[in-house]
Formats: C-alpha cells, sequence, structure tokens
C-alpha cells in the first residue's frame, strides 16, 4: 500500500512524472524500487518528506544543484544558511521593487503635472519642495552643442549610473544646471546634468540638495536647446524688470519625455525654474 507508481506520486505531490525523473537522473531522489523487468519506478509513501523538503529549498530560490549539494551533506544548519542568504536576496528584491514603484509614482506625477502645466511660455511664481539631485559633469557645455551631442552626453550618464552600480530606474528624470554666478553673469554655460533621486537615496558624491523655495519658471515643448536658450532670456529679462534677487542655480528639469518624436529626435516638455527672492 505504501508503493506508489511515478504518476500516483507526481500526482500526489503536485509535480510532473517529468520532474521526478528529473531528480532520478541526478540523485535527487531515486526511486524506492525498480522492476527490473519492466522497468517501471516505485517510490515509498515515506520519500514524499524528502520531496516536501525539495520543494521547499527551491520555493528559497535554490537550484536542484544546490539542494543535491546540501542534502547531500546531511547538516541541520543548511536550512539556517539557506533562510539567512534568501532573505537578504528578498530584502535586496523588495528594495528594487521599492524603488521601481517610486519611479513609477514619479513619472504618473510627472505626466499630471504636463497636463495641468501652464500654456507654453507663460512665466510663474510658484513654490517647489525641496528635492534630491545627483550630478555628473559631463565635461563641455551642453548649450554649445545640439541634442546629438546631447544624447551621448546621456549615453555617458547612463554608463556611468552602471559603473557605480546605482540604479538605473532614476534615468527617466534627467535635468541640467547653470550655477549662479554664471547665471547672474548672463552667460548660459554648464557642463553638468544629473537625475532626480529619492530622499533615502545615498552615494559618496554628487548629491546636493535643491533647497525648497519660490521660483521663477517657465514651461515649453523642445527638441533643440535653441528653444531653451530662448526661454531662458526671456525668464532672466522677466526677473530682471520685476528686480527680483537670483538666490540659487537655474534648474532646466524635464518633466515629462513626450512618446512624440519629431524627425527621430528627443522631444520633451520642460521646466527652466530659477530661484528667487522679492526685493
Amino acid at each position: 500500500m505504501d508503493m506508489l507508481t511515478i504518476g500516483k506520486m507526481a500526482k500526489l505531490n503536485n509535480i510532473s512524472d517529468q520532474a521526478l525523473r528529473l531528480y532520478d537522473r541526478i540523485g535527487l531522489l531515486k526511486p524506492y524500487y525498480i522492476d527490473e523487468q519492466t522497468g517501471y519506478r516505485y517510490y515509498n509513501i515515506k520519500q514524499c518528506a524528502r520531496l516536501d523538503m525539495i520543494q521547499y529549498m527551491k520555493e528559497l530560490g535554490m537550484s536542484l544543484k544546490q539542494i543535491k549539494e546540501h542534502l547531500d551533506r546531511q547538516d541541520i544548519s543548511v536550512i539556517q544558511e539557506v533562510l539567512k542568504r534568501q532573505k537578504q536576496l528578498i530584502n535586496e528584491k523588495i528594495a528594487e521593487l521599492n524603488q521601481k514603484q517610486k519611479a513609477i509614482i514619479r513619472s504618473i506625477e510627472s505626466y499630471y503635472r504636463y497636463a495641468a502645466s501652464p500654456r507654453e511660455g507663460v512665466i510663474v511664481i510658484e513654490h517647489l519642495p525641496q528635492r534630491k539631485i545627483y550630478c555628473y559633469n559631463c565635461g563641455i557645455n551642453i548649450y554649445e552643442h545640439e541634442l546629438d551631442t546631447y544624447e551621448y552626453m546621456l549615453r555617458e550618464l547612463k554608463s556611468h549610473i552602471l559603473l557605480h552600480d546605482l540604479p538605473m530606474i532614476y534615468f527617466c528624470n534627467v535635468g541640467s544646471i547653470i550655477r549662479k554666478n554664471m547665471l547672474e553673469a548672463r552667460k548660459l554655460v554648464s557642463n553638468e546634468i544629473f537625475l532626480f533621486v529619492d530622499d533615502d537615496f545615498e552615494a559618496n558624491k554628487g548629491v546636493e540638495i535643491i533647497h525648497a523655495g519660490t521660483f521663477a519658471s517657465i514651461y515649453f515643448e523642445s527638441f533643440s536647446f535653441y528653444k531653451e536658450k530662448k526661454y531662458a532670456d526671456i525668464l532672466l529679462e522677466h526677473i530682471a524688470q520685476n528686480n527680483y534677487r537670483i538666490v540659487g542655480d537655474y534648474i532646466c528639469e524635464v518633466i515629462a519625455e513626450l512618446p512624440i518624436f519629431p524627425q527621430n529626435e528627443r522631444n520633451m516638455f520642460v521646466r527652466l525654474q530659477i530661484p528667487i527672492e522679492f526685493r
């Protein structure tokens, strides 16, 4: 009564006949008895205990080779080691999924902002919250080049992210900075591009805080730096005419990447923003 055919053993344990044949072939779970004349495999009901352990260890993410090695050792501490290792892997996976979820939420919010943004070219004075960015110096003034060079810079930034094991999910939120001293001299000079990152993001260097405050902003859709220069001049002229004081760096933020590719080029919805104080 305790002897089971391969089919019954498989059905009883909700696995396939092929899985049991594989376990037999690699020595992970041998049949209790093989009929020499027919070649039929028979299992003892007590072998379900080992099969339960195999399935349990598979659920922990172990390969069949690892399972066999651990079971062959017959060491009770093995499961504890496996559980600790799998706990760490699961924690890493949870952290990765949390980062992806945050990036998705950020993207949804970006498209909401796009839908609710002022008309192109309209200047608004708005309060913006504190944000964190990760900066990368690309070594050349991006405003002396066109979008083809900018695309190479983005590839370089992407390679930098991978090299330093930073989450690639951040790559969807990019921008550039003109430092305050250059801005006050009315020079569009920037060799820095950046990524918006989460508040809990940590790195050894390159991280900066854009402090909360009042910003003069202008929104527009663009696939060229010529258009940015035009609207930057309009924004700076507005600040000068209203006697505002510039108190920080100029930020060019890509709010949303638009799924429209004129002449196969990147099309972006952009917000230029300059932190100001009222005199």
